[in-house]
């Protein structure tokens, strides 16, 4: 198959299967839905601004892993930030909620961005999204090839460690994704991130 028609497959591929993901996942959905509002005010899902596909934003979905309103409470917490470059991680974020910890560990939390890729937002494999403010603190034309795609829910930054890699690896990796695309690096992304997410390693 050509470099051509890779984007056209891709997203048949990308919409069948999380179509399929999401009637069989429904199940767990109301489950976890359920649980977020019994044990956290607030809603159940975290949506939040992201940079896509030609610099295109497009809110993002995902399982709510923190208290109401932790993005009005990262101001105070920025100078704990455990990562590298322009993005923020620590590994003991007051703002996660009991339920979101068991949620992040297992990366449950990502799984309501199928909707993305059914929409046409995202890929099942790409670089991941930046958030708008993270996206703007380094200029518009900062790593710009990772808008040339879409960006995907899982990729080589996930399936090697995450949190754990340092920014500027992470950046690499994505640029090696870009240079390499192709629907066996596809499928081999997929058949590994499994594995990554029950070794947990990186996942804070």
């Amino acid at each position: 198959m050509g470099k051509t028609k890779l984007p056209e497959f891709k997203r048949i591929f990308d919409f069948i299967v999380s179509l399929v993901l999401l009637i069989l996942l429904c199940p767990l959905f109301l489950i976890v839905g359920l649980i977020i509002k019994v044990t956290s005010p607030g809603p159940v899902f975290f949506i939040q601004q992201r940079v896509g596909l030609n610099r295109k934003i497009f809110n993002i979905y995902k399982f709510r892993t923190m208290v109401k309103d932790a993005e009005k409470k990262l101001h105070d917490l920025e100078v704990l930030n455990e990562v590298s470059g322009s993005v923020f991680k620590i590994k003991n974020d007051p703002r996660i909620t009991c339920t979101g910890k068991f949620l992040r560990r297992t990366s449950i939390d990502e799984l309501p961005q199928l909707f993305n890729v059914l929409k046409g937002e995202m890929s099942l494999v790409g670089p991941r999204p930046l958030p708008v403010r993270d996206y703007n603190s380094n200029g518009q034309g900062w790593q710009h090839r990772r808008f040339e795609v879409y960006p995907g829910i899982t990729c080589l930054w996930q399936i090697n460690g995450r949190s754990e890699v340092p920014f500027q690896k992470w950046m690499d990796l994505d640029l090696k994704y870009i240079n390499n695309q192709s629907f066996i690096l596809d499928m081999q992304i997929l058949a590994r991130t499994i594995p990554a997410i029950i070794r947990k390693h990186g996942a804070y």
